[in-house]
């Protein structure tokens, strides 16, 4: 069973919360528009941590590698 709530999408912003259906067509597009900035956000954020972690590895990689290797003088 919905309740009326579940049928009626709410947006909440700046601590204010607004019937999405009754908003002008604009301003859906605008929400629309935050939502997939919002969602591309979060990939962007965990694509920067993915790498960050591919760094790291190479790193420890490197420096375990370079452990032989002689490096130049001062």
């Amino acid at each position: 069973m919905q309740t009326p709530q579940d049928q009626n999408p709410i947006l909440t912003f700046e601590g204010k919360r607004y019937d999405i259906n009754s908003l002008s067509d604009e301003l859906k597009e605008l929400v629309r528009g935050m939502q997939v900035a919002e969602a591309q956000l979060r990939m962007y954020e965990d694509t920067l941590k993915v790498l960050a972690i591919g760094r790291q590895s190479m790193a420890f990689q490197l420096n375990e590698r370079l452990k032989d290797v002689t490096p130049l003088p001062g």
